[in-house]
């Protein structure tokens, strides 16, 4: 019977989702957690830039969604919504971190701090080297966007990472959609920078 509803709930709609929620399906919020979960997470972590924090936040973010779901009135789809939620929470962990002295990340320049936890990053591939190329090129991705502004990584973020539309960015980020397009160009261009100063220029296509 678990398996029947489980395989109903996959077919149902967002707005469906959240109707049988506040209806009192708990089964129906555990869907919409496997629904955005992978997507959560990876956007906490390439804006935090570790895998524990990553997912230290992205549990709060599911907390934060389950008090808060009965009150969702769908005044944006739930995507959206989910990741405001994300948002709020990765720009919030980063705050704590810098006033707690938390944010130990690996130095562009120089080697890496002594003190400092070893990145964990998502790998491409075992034992390859296109795995090995992939990686490194993730390791340089994400330490650039720990140079740049907060608000140009959250932008780059959403766009060229998890591929969200401009008029869905907008709406998270509360910006008209042309503020949105113009601090894209502008943080595309200081993501570039910091990447020339790691990699030759001919390697750098953004």
């Amino acid at each position: 019977m678990l398996a029947l509803l489980l395989a109903v709930l996959t077919q149902l709609s967002d707005t469906e989702l959240v109707a049988r929620f506040k209806g009192g399906d708990e089964h129906a919020f555990s869907h919409i957690v496997r629904r955005y979960q992978d997507r959560v997470f990876g956007m906490c972590l390439r804006w935090l830039g570790e895998r524990a924090m990553a997912e230290e936040v992205a549990q709060d973010v599911f907390v934060a969604l389950y008090r808060s779901l009965a009150r969702f009135r769908g005044e944006s789809s739930l995507s959206t919504w989910i990741y405001r939620v994300a948002v709020n929470h990765c720009k919030n962990k980063r705050l704590y971190s810098r006033r707690r002295r938390r944010d130990r990340h690996e130095p562009l320049e120089g080697k890496p701090r002594d003190d400092g936890p070893a990145r964990e990053l998502p790998a491409g591939g075992r034992g390859t080297a296109e795995g090995v190329e992939r990686s490194e090129a993730q390791v340089l991705v994400h330490q650039a966007l720990e140079a740049i502004s907060e608000e140009h990584r959250q932008v780059i973020v959403l766009r060229d990472i998890q591929d969200l539309d401009y008029h869905e960015i907008a709406k998270i980020l509360d910006l008209p959609r042309g503020t949105v397009k113009s601090r894209l160009h502008r943080a595309r261009t200081e993501l570039a920078r910091v990447l020339r100063n790691r990699i030759g220029k001919e390697d750098v296509k953004l």
